[in-house]
């Protein structure tokens, strides 16, 4: 008996947490929390900061170009003939002398430190730290278009869920209408082709709803892709369709982009790569100087510590120059000041570039905002003529034609609000893009 209420218990908790499981699987995602999901999850950002782990360990080899180096080599010969080996050939009493044996091991090991390579360590070192910085203004910059990203893929989904509510409304008057039509038509108050035009347009009204359904299918497709869910799993989003008007003017929002934009900053450090780059092509006009030591031993024996041996050690500096090599470095110098413009222009190319970018999305957004207003005004004028002409056909004073293209303007009318919205919203996200913003 105990052992049947155990069984019964633990599956009323397990059956409990699958029911809550579900209803947190089935909770509406908000637009915050879609942004934090894919930002944890998109590999297209995971591969950007995998380049700076990257970046980081070219620093760090970099780095221990400023060290010494240790060299070892343990080497075998073997001579057709004796020879001695340091001092151990032996003198006999007799006066002979006899050599060592044929085989000889050697070992050497060599310790060199620089002390000046004309510059090309340390430009090196810190051209390798800017791209470390560089990597991390390329995540930034993917992080921005991974927040539009997903911001106009839920604002994508709420259009078509609204103009999907708008087909459904449209496929209910003119099911309505047509309700209508027909019981003038059994009296034998309007004739058979109203009944027909009334059949017509809510066939049209029912394709344009098929579609509204496949829109809001696509939309939520495409949405669980970027959030790598599965294809088909299920998404709710909060509906946050609506009107933030935007505070900035135009001269505001290009001022902010110029400061934000991780893109100006990483064209900003290849320049200053690409002046390390100089200095690293003149240091071939300078010597190297490098200090070094060596310790080396030979012997008879493979572990060389045999009685016939020989070992010594030095220690010496050596400077190194190229006196003539044809110009070559002069040339080099030559292409890294060449690469020095370059990175300069491709600045200003850029800066041009994203004062057009948010220029035409501060206009696009207005326009968009313009509309709303406009649309919102046109939907409760085509709600007004609807309600005037099925007043007016229920009199017999209008056509039943009025009143289905009534029926049809307002439904084009709420198609255009809701798209203004959108587009409005869409158009907010990409502006704040182009100012270099995450989400506000």
């Amino acid at each position: 008996m105990r052992m049947r209420w155990c069984v019964g218990l633990t599956l009323v908790i397990v059956l409990s947490a699958g029911v809550t499981w579900a209803q947190e699987s089935q909770k509406p995602v908000t637009l915050e929390e879609s942004i934090r999901i894919a930002l944890d999850r998109n590999l297209k950002l995971h591969s950007s900061m995998e380049g700076v782990v990257g970046a980081e360990f070219r620093r760090k080899a970099a780095q221990t170009d400023f060290l010494a180096k240790w060299t070892g080599q343990y080497g075998y010969t073997f001579y057709n003939s004796p020879i001695t080996v340091g001092y151990s050939a032996i003198t006999l009493p007799t006066g002979k002398v006899i050599n060592t044996d044929r085989e000889i091991f050697n070992l050497s090991t060599t310790v060199t430190q620089p002390l000046f390579a004309g510059g090309s360590i340390l430009a090196n070192y810190r051209n390798e730290k800017l791209g470390v910085d560089v990597s991390q203004m390329d995540v930034e910059t993917v992080k921005r278009e991974i927040v539009l990203q997903v911001r106009e893929g839920y604002f994508n989904i709420l259009r078509a869920e609204k103009f999907l509510d708008v087909a459904r409304q449209t496929v209910k008057q003119f099911s309505a209408q047509l309700e209508v039509t027909k019981a003038f038509f059994e009296v034998g108050i309007v004739p058979k082709n109203d009944v027909l035009q009334a059949e017509v347009r809510l066939a049209n009204a029912r394709q344009g709803l098929v579609k509204a359904e496949n829109d809001v299918v696509l939309a939520k497709s495409s949405f669980n892709s970027l959030l790598r869910n599965e294809i088909n799993a299920f998404l709710q989003v909060v509906d946050i369709l609506g009107y933030s008007p935007f505070s900035l003017i135009f001269e505001d929002s290009l001022k902010e982009a110029l400061e934000k934009r991780p893109e100006i900053r990483t064209a900003t450090l290849k320049i200053e790569q690409a002046k390390e780059g100089v200095k690293i092509a003149k240091s071939g006009f300078f010597p190297t100087v490098n200090l070094s030591g060596n310790y080396s031993r030979l012997s008879d024996e493979p572990l060389l510590i045999g009685g016939h041996r020989g070992e010594r050690w030095t220690v010496q500096g050596v400077a190194t120059i190229t006196l003539g090599d044809w110009g070559k470095t002069a040339h080099k110098v030559g292409e890294s000041k060449v690469k020095v413009t370059q990175a300069e222009d491709a600045k200003a190319q850029l800066i041009d570039g994203i004062t057009l970018e948010v220029k035409n999305n501060y206009q696009i957004m207005l326009v968009a905002e313009k509309n709303i207003s406009v649309a919102q005004k046109a939907i409760e004028q085509a709600e007004e003529n609807l309600r005037m002409n099925e007043e007016r056909y229920k009199h017999q004073v209008a056509t039943a034609t009025d009143v289905l293209d009534a029926v049809t303007l307002l439904a084009q009318a709420r198609v255009n609000y809701y798209g203004a919205l959108s587009d409005f919203n869409v158009a907010k996200a990409r502006l704040e893009r182009s100012m270099g913003r995450m989400y506000p």
